[in-house]
């Protein structure tokens, strides 16, 4: 068959002799999608893709092509689904995240698929997949099309890149879009606050403690309806017990008062949840996380779990495989099994986190894929090949990092180097000179380096949030008690210190990365006419800025008031407000097309929030330095310095809101 092609036309017809199931279905229809959008349309017979059943190993499949027909041999539905994605990359060249990237579509007569013997490679990881965590820009926006289009173009996404997994959104989300994610061919698993994905009993039982010593039978019941529910589903059972909201159950629970008592419940717990499971299930897989404090429990020998239960070690939203800090409590504890360790391991790992402290929500992560891929690597080398879910958030922000670990789940993975040299050339080599991409790819290697080091060691780069939670930390205790007393919810970072003192370390750390931000934004906006390079590195670069300006502006602003500088003050404030309300003005100029709306409801960073509270603290500012009777500064600065010295008359106009005076007085502030 030497030299010979099979020709793929937009007529080239699909036939199944294979059962027929929603997510075959689903797949067919994809592929017909994607053959529409890149193949002229035609009158010429296109020969026939079939769909035949084979013993394969699970989601493996073969291809037999001759110059008359494509057959693809396969064991089960994913097999066939990955054969058809295969074909739509390889030949239309619709890329995994073409509809996240706007992927520019090329429209060709015909494509030829050399005819020959093909086989599906390995993946190193069993189960791989993302979790849709924190998703409350996807939740709020169309697409233009209706609300489950988004979600419908995250699990297209997911399978593209051969993942097989997925939590589809946080609690009543997950269970919204589970059967959508289960008819495209996905199989479902559960966050660790949900185990089981039973309804949380804050909502079942809303007028009752959530203590599972008082309600155990109520606790069950929920466990063994949410069994019921999904037992004729793909499922992976994450079984344990945490707590409602996302907190160890202590905090609602104070009989359980030493690890000792709480390793014993959850232990027991986990033990039941498993036998349920299996009495109706022989052959559920089951799973379980040891994140933040269940894993410090772990790690102490305080909790028992079934030896065939995948164990899902996380790390610390940053991308390191130690504990997370939750509040002020940092342990580090490594989050690895033991070489050898011959149990089911799996990671929870994050592109995203949201932790109201210093992690990145509508920017992608701040360290680097190199980082990245040695902390992953490490982990396979661990033995956590198992299981992987990646906190995936609201997607487009995070599509490179999503891109690279999708890479790192197949046997002949990329260097983190080789990745970001063919990422880039992928997705935005329609609209760029060579030159042009070099420095693309100069600026996402840079973009790391640039971030604000927040402690010492390699992963403690902040996101967005580090300027917004940490800003409006200040806020609360500057208007508290007139920066009297430290602001507690900052020792995570400043340490236990006065709060002129915390207030230094935050203007040292901005001050430190302004120029490489500057510099760093600078190059990016080099980079002319490539609109995805506009909506994607530049963007998030734009946000960086204007959030470390206005933080910086903000401790200026600070100063001033230490030195009962007032009206100073208040007009550096009001600087910072702008700073902030760029930041946000950036991600709303980014929206266009399809994705109008996509920052709308940007509520977890919430940079508009920021500027909101900083407007307030104007308020108060202007309280100490203008009140009682508020007419001084706004004569000083509508009216010519020789009237707004004389005062016969207070004031002649109605007084001025903040706002308003400060729009008026900006400019002839020094």
């Amino acid at each position: 068959m030497s030299g010979k092609n099979f020709i793929l036309h937009q007529t080239t017809s699909l036939q199944r002799e294979i059962q027929n199931t929603k997510a075959v279905e689903c797949a067919c229809a994809r592929f017909k999608r994607d053959m529409e959008m890149t193949l002229e349309a035609s009158a010429r017979e296109g020969g026939t893709v079939i769909l035949r059943q084979k013993k394969l190993e699970p989601e493996a499949y073969e291809m037999e092509v001759s110059e008359d027909t494509v057959v693809i041999y396969g064991s089960n539905d994913r097999s066939f689904i990955y054969a058809l994605n295969e074909l739509s990359e390889k030949y239309l060249g619709i890329l995994p995240f073409g509809f996240w990237n706007d992927q520019e579509i090329k429209v060709k007569p015909y494509v030829k698929i050399p005819c020959g013997h093909y086989q599906s490679e390995e993946n190193r990881i069993r189960y791989r997949g993302w979790f849709i965590n924190d998703e409350v820009l996807i939740s709020h926006w169309t697409a233009g099309v209706s609300k489950e289009y988004p979600w419908e173009m995250v699990f297209e996404a997911l399978l593209r890149c051969g993942g097989n997994l997925v939590i589809p959104g946080t609690d009543k989300n997950s269970k919204i879009y589970a059967p959508i994610a289960l008819d495209m061919g996905l199989m479902i698993t559960h966050h660790h606050a949900e185990p089981l994905g039973a309804e949380m009993f804050l909502r079942a039982y809303p007028d009752l403690e959530p203590s599972y010593l008082k309600y155990k039978d109520l606790f069950e019941g929920l466990w063994k309806d949410a069994i019921e529910r999904q037992k004729n589903e793909e499922v992976i059972w994450n079984i344990g017990f945490r707590g409602q909201g996302d907190v160890p159950f202590w905090e609602n629970d104070p009989a359980y008062d030493t690890p000792e008592k709480r390793g014993n419940l959850i232990s027991s717990i986990m033990q039941e949840q498993y036998d349920m499971i299996r009495e109706q299930i022989p052959g559920a897989v089951c799973c379980t996380n040891l994140y933040g404090e269940i894993l410090e429990l772990y790690r102490d020998g305080h909790l028992q779990i079934p030896e065939d239960v995948i164990m899902i070690w996380a790390d610390n939203g940053y991308g390191k495989m130690v504990s997370r800090r939750q509040g002020n409590h940092n342990p580090r504890v490594p989050a690895l099994p033991q070489k050898g360790d011959k149990g089911l391991q799996g990671t929870y790992y994050h592109v995203s986190f949201y932790d109201l402290q210093a992690a990145n929500h509508s920017t992608m992560l701040p360290n680097s894929m190199e980082f990245v891929e040695k902390e992953l690597n490490n982990a396979m080398d661990h033995g956590i090949t198992d299981l992987w879910v990646i906190n995936a958030s609201n997607i487009k922000p995070h599509v490179y990092p999503l891109s690279f670990i999708a890479n790192l789940w197949k046997k002949k993975a990329l260097t983190a180097g080789e990745h970001r040299k063919t990422y880039i050339r992928e997705y935005y080599g329609a609209d760029c000179t060579e030159d042009q991409l070099t420095c693309m790819e100069q600026c996402i290697s840079r973009y790391p380096d640039a971030m604000l080091s927040f402690g010492e060691r390699e992963d403690e780069h902040a996101g967005e949030q580090f300027y917004n939670y940490v800003v409006r930390d200040f806020i609360y205790g500057w208007m508290r008690d007139g920066a009297a007393a430290p602001v507690e919810e900052l020792f995570w970072c400043t340490g236990e210190s006065a709060f002129d003192k915390q207030m230094d370390w935050f203007e040292s750390k901005c001050n430190a990365t302004c120029d490489k931000i500057e510099q760093l934004y600078h190059d990016c906006a080099v980079v002319k006419g490539s609109e995805l390079w506009k909506d994607s590195v530049l963007l998030q670069t734009e946000i960086h800025k204007y959030c470390l300006k206005g933080s910086i502006l903000f401790a200026e602003s600070f100063r001033t008031y230490q030195k009962k500088e007032y009206k100073k003050c208040f007009f550096l404030l009001g600087n910072a407000v702008e700073a902030y309300n760029a930041a946000a003005s950036a991600m709303r100029e980014r929206e266009h097309g399809k994705w109008t709306g996509f920052y709308a409801n940007d509520c977890l960073t919430d940079v508009k929030e920021t500027a909101y509270c900083l407007k307030r603290l104007m308020g108060y500012v202007r309280n100490l330095g203008d009140g009682p009777d508020f007419y001084k500064w706004q004569r000083e600065v509508t009216y010519s310095e020789n009237d707004a010295k004389v005062v016969l008359i207070t004031n002649m106009e109605n007084h001025m809101t903040d706002w308003e005076l400060y729009l008026a007085g900006k400019n002839m502030q020094g």
